[in-house]
């Protein structure tokens, strides 16, 4: 007879076992390198502006480790279930300075497969951020069928929003997320109008100077501010890709966006086996809180004179809340500060290297 318990010797099995446990996770196992983009508005420290808005063009080394035994969940309400994961280690800098911008460790971890195999594989995502945050992020992986070697990746807003929309008391309903591809209303996202003292954005204050290019391989700056995906697009622009898995996360299972048709209600979209949450030490709660993360990644096999290699895509959207100080009409006195939330943006295309 069977024991019912899962063996608390847990001894590592061939390498060949290994990845299979890691269904469709597998493939990340490796070095990754490649560029990127990020966006991020932040407070401004002056007082002078509402936010300061960095902009990076990013370098980025992303490594993958199986963690070669099984990660053993004991049951009780239900029966145990074993995990497959990888950890991970993300360094991401500015390709221009070299400066740091990121470090991230954490694992990935895939759930017991679906007895309905036409279901997506449950997979996490569990990082550490050293600015005091932590999050869970659950969703699916899933095999996508590709018709003529491409695809099209979908947009992404930069835009930020109210949080609530007065007189609704703080913690009221949440208002939609704007439309992908809405561009900013505010003079920080909106290159026409030089970066200063009132309206600060990289390369502000940066020593020695560093311009903004024109355009990062040939996609205008301003396109690329209002939705940084079309630097992902750009890159497979000529690629013939001949698989890809997609792996969709977020730290809720509900994302509610506006509708493009103006008057229609907003457009839900559920991510399927979303939840977890974030964690903020308390100087973040009070200062620029992250309230939501969202990220697709695209693991794709493409197809080149020599054979093929394997590219990994991503596009992550985390949300800051920090309210507005300056608004465009002056409130009545005593009115409190508008709460905001602002995406920040990270997008790289990454290749698979030796060590």
């Amino acid at each position: 007879m069977a024991s019912p318990y899962i063996s608390s010797v847990r001894i590592s099995p061939d390498n060949e076992t290994v990845l299979e446990n890691l269904g469709l996770l597998a493939e990340l196992a490796g070095n990754w390198h490649g560029k990127g983009f990020n966006l991020i508005a932040r407070p401004d420290k002056t007082g002078n502006a509402n936010l300061f808005l960095e902009l990076n063009q990013t370098s980025e080394t992303l490594k993958f480790d199986p963690i070669s035994s099984p990660i053993p969940n004991r049951g009780f309400v239900v029966d145990d279930i074993e995990l497959f994961g990888l950890t991970y280690l993300q360094k991401i800098s500015d390709t221009v300075t070299g400066g740091a911008l990121h470090i991230e460790p954490g694992i990935w971890i895939t759930l017991p497969k679906p007895s309905d195999p036409t279901q997506p594989q449950s997979v996490a995502r569990m990082g550490t951020i050293p600015h005091g945050n932590a999050l869970l992020a659950q969703g699916t992986a899933r095999s996508v069928p590709l018709t003529g070697g491409t695809f099209q990746i979908p947009p992404v807003t930069t835009a930020p929003f109210p949080t609530f929309t007065p007189p609704l008391p703080a913690g009221g309903p949440l208002t939609p997320i704007p439309v992908a591809g809405t561009v900013s209303g505010f003079p920080e996202f909106d290159l026409t109008k030089p970066e200063s003292a009132t309206n600060p954005r990289t390369p502000f204050g940066n020593v020695p100077p560093i311009p903004l290019p024109p355009n990062i391989d040939g996609v205008a700056m301003q396109t690329i501010i209002n939705d940084p995906t079309r630097l992902l697009q750009q890159a497979i622009t000529g690629q013939f890709i001949e698989s890809m898995v997609v792996l969709d996360i977020a730290t809720q299972a509900t994302l509610t966006f506006a509708s493009p048709t103006a008057g229609a209600p907003p457009v839900v979209r559920q991510v399927a086996d979303g939840g977890g949450g974030i964690e903020n030490i308390p100087f973040l709660q009070s200062n620029a809180d992250t309230a939501m993360v969202f990220a697709t990644f695209w693991i794709e096999k493409v197809r080149h004179a020599g054979g093929h290699f394997m590219q990994l895509q991503y596009a992550q959207t985390v949300m800051l809340n920090f309210p507005i100080l300056i608004p465009a009409t002056p409130p009545p006195p005593g009115t409190p500060p508008v709460p905001f939330s602002w995406p920040h943006v990270s997008i790289a295309t990454l290749r698979k290297t030796f060590g």
